[in-house]
């Protein structure tokens, strides 16, 4: 895309926001920024756009379909596009290569984070120069024109795919799809249709979730290149053209890990991936989904198999994803605070609570719950919940699905009025009601911004309040 001489609004000055005026100023004849929030924008409100002589428009995520600048621009038959179809357009030349440094491009409604961190780390492993980008890490515009990069391993939501429509990936995956973002993509259906645009045109593998009706048929729907391997994974035993598992060993049957297609091939054993299972040997599923996603996209690209297998197994998954952050050692036991902070939606909520024992957890949950309902998710959990405390401002939600769904399981609710000490009252109601050998789970199955500043932040305000309790009734 030749921006020269162009003239380019910015709408919205957050991370991506921000990278784009980088990237676009040194190459648009003009960069305009609008931010209602920002005082360094260029203009505060979208109503003091000029449009005449606007070429193009890049929008952040914060702003839907249905945005009436973005209607205005599209009405004028303006492009809009998002940081990462500018980035893609953008791309440069890699020192090493004398070409565009490669994409992987990882999306889904969770796992998404897990399986990019896990690619770049295969990749690095192997020599490469692999950063994780996009939702995580460096912004994905700045990446694009570093030719110090060989690839990217591009972590890509819903609301980035929306606006992008010329990828064509080396490998792209989708873990998974499930009810999230409804309102920003007008339902399901438009969501999982923004989800498939990473398979349009992929080059070399498109990995995809064997288990999960709706991504298996997007993967079939794809228009991939000629010779673009198609690789299903699977929690279960693999069939021909999928990786999956089989007697604790992950073996692959797509031929991507080097052996014949259909021939099933031992690649590695699961308990030899600690960062994958409970101390008790249990596996997380869902962690274990996103590492079979991940080596199914660095094989895919044609690294080096036993290299990237050491990467995998060595690899610490980042902070607040079902991450152990106090434990106290009680009369006869031990209780343990798990922080998955990260699991903002019921889908992650549910896989979540689902790799822990029967009538084990005590759960807080709660918070910006986006529309969403949990009646489903509560009855399908409470094998699982010993105990629940409810946190956030919009609570109905929670109440009722517990109402309706497993009225028998005790609750805390925590009286919202004041922020600042939600998290310790939550721990100490959690405290009460857990004993030797449960979890306390951080896995509030909603956003965190009515209450906290980030998912991050919540982590942290549990992991402090988790390590002052130990303190104070057990031995840590």
């Amino acid at each position: 895309m030749d921006v020269n001489g162009k003239t380019a609004i910015v709408a919205g000055l957050g991370i991506s926001g921000q990278s784009m005026m980088q990237v676009l100023e040194p190459r648009a004849g003009k960069v305009i920024g609008v931010d209602e929030k920002k005082p360094d924008a260029d203009l505060h409100s979208f109503d003091q756009i000029d449009w005449n002589g606007v070429d193009l428009v890049m929008t952040s995520p914060v702003f839907n379909p249905r945005t009436p600048f973005i209607l205005e621009a599209q009405r004028r038959g303006i492009p809009v596009m998002s940081e990462v179809e500018l980035a893609w357009q953008l791309r440069v030349d890699a020192d090493s290569t004398g070409e565009p440094a490669r994409w992987i491009g990882i999306t889904g409604t969770n796992g998404k984070t897990s399986t990019t961190e896990m690619t770049s780390e295969m990749l690095t492993a192997c020599g490469l120069t692999a950063p994780a980008v996009g939702n995580i890490g460096k912004a994905v515009s700045h990446a694009a024109v570093d030719p110090a990069n060989d690839v990217l391993c591009v972590e890509l939501s819903s609301f980035q795919l929306h606006f992008t429509d010329s990828l064509a990936l080396d490998c792209a995956a989708i873990t998974n799809i499930a009810d999230d973002h409804l309102d920003w993509h007008g339902g399901i259906d438009n969501y999982a249709a923004d989800k498939a645009k990473v398979f349009h045109h992929v080059r070399k593998a498109l990995v995809y979730n064997a288990d999960d009706a709706r991504v298996t048929e997007l993967a079939r729907q794809a228009e991939a290149a000629e010779g673009c391997r198609r690789i299903g994974f699977t929690l279960h035993e693999p069939q021909a053209g999928q990786i999956g598992i089989v007697d604790g060993w992950i073996v692959d049957m797509s031929g991507v890990a080097g052996g014949e297609p259909g021939q099933p091939l031992k690649v590695a054993k699961v308990a030899d991936f600690t960062h994958l299972t409970e101390p008790d040997g249990t596996v997380y599923p869902h962690l274990l989904a996103d590492a079979l996603t991940a080596l199914a996209l660095a094989l895919g690209l044609g690294v080096d198999r036993n290299k990237a297998i050491v990467a995998l197994q060595r690899f610490t998954p980042g902070g607040h994803r079902i991450q152990t952050v106090a434990t106290a050692r009680v009369e006869n036991g031990v209780i343990r605070f798990v922080d998955d902070s990260k699991a903002t939606n019921a889908h992650a909520a549910k896989a979540s609570l689902n790799s822990f024992a029967d009538k084990s957890v005590v759960w807080i949950a709660g918070g910006l719950a986006k529309g969403s309902r949990f009646e489903r998710l509560v009855a399908d959990q409470a094998h699982t919940i010993k105990a629940a405390v409810i946190i956030g401002e919009d609570q109905q939600p929670m109440l009722d699905a517990f109402r309706t769904s497993a009225p028998q399981i005790p609750l805390a609710v925590i009286d919202p009025a004041d922020k600042s000490t939600v998290m310790a009252r939550a721990v100490d109601a959690a405290g009460e009601f857990a004993g030797p050998g449960d979890v306390v789970l951080m896995a509030p199955a909603c956003a965190s911004m009515d209450q906290f500043v980030s998912y991050a932040d919540r982590g942290n305000q549990f992991a402090d309040e988790a390590k002052r309790w130990v303190n104070e009734h057990g031995e840590a």
